[in-house]
């Protein structure tokens, strides 16, 4: 691992600039029709569970990443596999969130520019933010977060001061009953965004005061969380459900309506810049992770080295995964939770968890 130390702060901005990523932007948790601010809650809710797994598994083994501990559980060779396993995802899902920033520009402000070349200007911004050291990268969070809340502020007000919002377009509460909420939050919103804290067991070893990880990380998730489900709200409210369902990035129409005294409209930058940011981020941790798990499991001295050829890799995959939006849609909703998400985020994590009390009981029996 890279000699690096975080700060609190650090690590809270991190973890929501990395939860907010293109969840912000998407119509999440939209087969909850109205009530898809409440599933984002309830879906919240399960990411705190899985966290405390994960904070588990990490106060057991304090000074290394989940690909090490991985094979203390498991053992040197099923270990490394499955470590190699999350390698694997680490990088696809850096891939995914590639493709997402491209498609995103392509549709709002560039539509014109080829997707490649969006992508290659992407990572290589990446590959050298990341190549300079994780400690850099984590103090541009600090900056950057707080010109995301400036902008969400500038966006909140100019969204209710220019009129759009209608609070009827959120009732009936409750008007299809729990069942379309439960089955949007399991699995949809248990795995993304909040499932995909996995990540931060790989992190969570540079945090100076390993001691506040837990208090600062939930902090962290009920942020952004309640954001999530404010903007979600919101869309709703501005947009009735029919435009949310069929918008592919409905913030981007939200603020698309603003229009005051004739004069301030087309803000559509703002949430441009917004998502400009928090992508970065997501796809950076995604790309360190997978550098950080790569040095772990071949015993390299450091990440330097591969941060370009892993470039390379994810600029390939994210041009491959899908021939148009619709389908990486598709395959993100429909497939990838259920066989690729549920046994990172949660199958593998509770065996380990089980794995783990049950060797802490035998020692304890032992002694």
């Amino acid at each position: 691992m890279e000699k690096a130390k975080i700060s609190v702060i650090q690590l809270f901005a991190l973890i929501v600039l990395f939860e907010l990523g293109s969840a912000l932007v998407v119509n999440l948790g939209i087969g909850a029709k109205k009530d898809a601010w409440l599933a984002i809650l309830l879906g919240m809710l399960v990411g705190i569970v899985l966290f405390f797994i994960y904070y588990f598994l990490f106060r057991q083994y304090p000074n290394v990443p989940f690909t090490g501990y991985a094979r203390e559980i498991f053992g040197k060779y099923v270990g490394w596999i499955i470590g190699l396993f999350y390698v694997i995802f680490f990088v696809y899902s850096a891939s995914r969130n590639v493709r997402y920033f491209g498609d995103l520009l392509l549709s709002s402000t560039m539509p014109e520019t080829p997707l490649l070349a969006l992508n290659i200007l992407f990572v290589l911004t990446i590959c050298y933010v990341l190549y300079l050291g994780f400690e850099v990268f984590a103090r541009t969070s600090e900056v950057l977060i707080v010109v995301l809340i400036v902008f969400g502020l500038i966006g909140n007000v100019f969204v209710f001061f220019s009129g759009n919002v209608d609070l009827n377009h959120l009732r009936p509460f409750l008007e299809d009953g729990w069942k379309p909420i439960l089955t949007t939050v399991f699995p949809l919103l248990s795995v993304f965004p909040f499932g995909e804290l996995i990540v931060f067991a790989m992190l969570l070893p540079y945090l100076n005061r390993p001691e506040l990880a837990k208090k600062v990380s939930l902090s962290a998730i009920i942020t952004s969380g309640l954001v999530l489900s404010w903007t979600m709200g919101l869309n709703i409210s501005v947009l009735g459900i029919e435009d949310v369902e069929r918008s592919t990035f409905p913030l981007l129409s939200t603020i698309g309506k603003v229009n005051l005294f004739e004069f301030i409209q087309r803000l559509d930058a703002i949430v441009v810049f917004t998502f400009l940011i928090t992508m970065f981020f997501k796809t950076s941790i995604y790309f360190y992770v997978a550098l950080i798990g790569i040095v772990d499991l071949f015993k390299l001295k450091n990440h330097q080295p591969m941060v370009l050829p892993v470039g390379v890799i994810l600029i390939l995959v994210s041009m491959l995964m899908a021939s148009n939006y619709t389908e990486h849609t598709e395959e993100s909703r429909n497939i990838e939770p259920y066989f690729l998400d549920l046994p990172i985020m949660v199958i593998i994590p509770l065996l380990m968890l089980f794995v783990t009390l049950i060797r802490n009981r035998f020692k304890q029996k032992g002694n």
